[in-house]
């Protein structure tokens, strides 16, 4: 049996690389998607079966090229995962606009791009899974949040719109709110004083993703929310 395929877009060192070894470790051919082809070259060394191709999501060109190049070289993504991510901080006056529409290109557009790419082979077989990883900012507009959560909470809603489509045709959509801060080496250096539980792990993550694409399909989940036991909320 051909071992099945997950797609994987914004592979950096955090919650990206974390969901490429969950996934490889069980047995997926894993497609990187990145920028970044240093960290791509070093994944492939790493995992069996990874292949990385880089992509920038917001252009529908190469997303386009990028789904050939990984169907021939891979095989139909039975997942996609969309965890590229654009922000800024800022309240609405101190934001450049367009850093705003670069974040709307990479966080929304990003997604539609993916799916409309990987979604019809996945209709066809009647089973896939496509998940959109988020964070607070998808449910709350916070002042200093105006360049980035906007384009999260727009992403929320496609996804829903997504789910609603593709769910009965046998492909689960799900959204992933990370309500916490990763555990990464420039997150524990902002915050240095706080304890190891302050933090998510991206291994975490990825456990939880992994769990969401492998639901049944009588109790399939859409909004999913993931947060460290003492973080408030």
């Amino acid at each position: 049996m051909t071992a099945p395929v997950c797609l994987i877009s914004g592979v950096g060192p955090g919650t990206g690389s974390a969901l490429a070894r969950r996934f490889a470790e069980s047995g997926y051919r894993v497609a990187l998607l990145a920028r970044n082809e240093e960290r791509l070259a070093a994944l492939e060394k790493e995992l069996p079966g990874a292949k990385g191709f880089r992509c920038d999501v917001s252009d529908p060109d190469q997303v386009e090229a990028v789904g050939a190049a990984v169907e021939r070289d891979l095989g139909n993504p039975a997942v996609v995962i969309h965890n590229a991510v654009g922000g800024a901080f800022g309240t609405f006056r101190e934001i450049d606009p367009s850093i705003l529409n670069r974040n709307f290109q990479v966080n929304t557009m990003g997604l539609l791009y993916l799916a409309r790419r990987f979604a019809p082979a996945m209709v066809t077989a009647g089973q896939g899974a496509i998940v959109a990883t988020g964070n607070t900012s998808a449910l709350r507009g916070k002042a200093g949040f105006a360049g980035f959560a906007p384009t999260k909470a727009a992403q929320r809603i496609l996804a829903e719109a997504m789910a609603r489509d593709l769910g009965p045709q046998g492909v689960h959509v799900a959204y992933v709110v990370v309500d916490a801060v990763i555990d990464l080496e420039w997150t524990r250096k902002r915050w240095p004083d706080r304890p190891d539980d302050f933090f998510i792990k991206p291994r975490a993550i990825a456990d939880e993703i992994w769990h969401v694409v492998h639901q049944d399909r009588s109790a399939w989940s859409f909004n999913v929310e993931l947060r460290p036991f003492g973080e408030s909320w």
